[in-house]
């Protein structure tokens, strides 16, 4: 703990005649604190400059270089890993363009695939058809044939049934028989 010379003036009793107190008095050659001390500033500033020199040395000779080596060195090691990523860069590109390539192949495969076989279907399709188309001909023409038969038949026996409803008539009207040729001649008169 500093006591100042006032308190301790303050405080101390008073000394007396030969009596050998320390004082908490400065010397005067010690007044100053010695950075401050105007006497001391050629040989401090002299210190200052070989100080400064050899710090200066050492940071030229020792300090420096090495961190020059190792900006080298991690510049160099940038080098090659941005020269890695892009030779990796290019691989991926090359990768990429050949999955294109190959799902724009596989597409268009698809695609003439579906293609063929859309045509394969539309073409079984037409064939089916006509087939059916040809049966459904055929069973017409059978259908129509076999009308016209039945319908011949049928005309032929008209004339057969208008004869003998003719002749049952006119025996009902006039209630004898009747000339069947007379009445065949008036029924095909008739049906012209």
């Amino acid at each position: 703990m500093f006591v100042t010379s006032a308190y301790a003036q303050e405080t101390a009793p008073a000394a007396a005649e030969g009596d050998t107190h320390a004082g908490t008095a400065v010397p005067a050659e010690h007044e100053t604190f010695p950075p401050f001390n105007a006497a001391t500033f050629p040989s401090q500033i002299l210190w200052l400059v070989i100080t400064f020199g050899l710090f200066y040395l050492f940071l030229k000779r020792v300090v420096m270089p090495r961190l020059g080596g190792i900006i080298d060195v991690r510049n160099d090691r940038i080098t090659q890993d941005l020269d890695h990523a892009a030779r990796l860069k290019g691989e991926a590109d090359a990768a990429v363009a050949a999955y294109e390539q190959e799902l724009a192949e596989a597409r268009a495969n698809a695609n003439k695939i579906g293609q063929q076989a859309n045509d394969t279907a539309k073409a079984d399709a037409e064939s089916t058809r006509k087939k059916l188309e040809a049966e459904l001909e055929k069973k017409l023409d059978a259908a129509e044939a076999s009308i016209a038969s039945i319908k011949a038949k049928a005309m032929k026996e008209v004339g057969t049934i208008a004869e003998d409803t003719t002749s049952a008539i006119v025996e009902a009207l006039v209630g004898g028989k009747a000339d069947k040729s007379e009445i065949a001649a008036a029924v095909k008169s008739a049906s012209r």
